[in-house]
């Protein structure tokens, strides 16, 4: 069981790794809304991330936009960097920043390296009977569309305040274990 204050946490969490990391630049504007079923990006796959602990297990699943902006923004103006590469990237920044806040409460915790899927395998999440799970359509600079699903199984009742800051600190973008 996933209490409404864990609930909050995780959404909290979420929202400022977004902000913080899914933008190139601080300046980008970002909006983040809850997914409406049914409004959701078309696209052939999903990028899943893990992060587990003793209590819980918490997959993040980020699908890209694959428009023309989209790319652009991922990939900057410079060659050499694939759409593949920049989302990889940019899911484990995300991801990365998850894993920072939950450290503060949860010291066990691992993370993946990011996988990519079909993404005619999101319907099947509800087979792992999450206990939390959200919905998020990201949108950076009114162009760019990041949809994302934070879904955490627990095994162990879980109910913890994260102290959310605005704050962004920098370092600890890459971490090895």
């Amino acid at each position: 069981m996933i209490r409404s204050n864990a609930q909050e946490s995780f959404d909290r969490i979420f929202r400022k790794a977004a902000r913080t990391r899914l933008v190139r630049q601080a300046e980008d504007m970002c909006q983040i809304g809850t997914a409406a079923e049914g409004d959701s990006i078309n696209g052939e796959e999903a990028l899943i991330l893990t992060i587990s602990s003793i209590a819980f297990r918490l997959l993040l699943v980020l699908r890209f936009d694959e428009s023309d902006a989209t790319r652009a923004y991922f990939t900057g103006e410079g060659a050499g960097r694939s759409f593949e590469e920049a989302r990889l990237e940019i899911g484990n920044l995300c991801c990365g920043a998850l894993n920072q806040e939950l450290l503060q409460v949860f010291p066990d915790l691992g993370m993946s390296t990011p996988y990519v899927v079909s993404a005619r395998c999101l319907p099947y999440l509800d087979v792992l009977k999450p206990g939390y799970v959200a919905t998020y359509a990201v949108t950076i600079n009114d162009t760019v569309r990041v949809d994302a699903t934070v879904c955490v199984c627990a095994h162990a009742p879980l109910d913890f305040v994260a102290d959310v800051s605005d704050e962004v600190e920098s370092g600890g973008e890459l971490e090895l274990f």
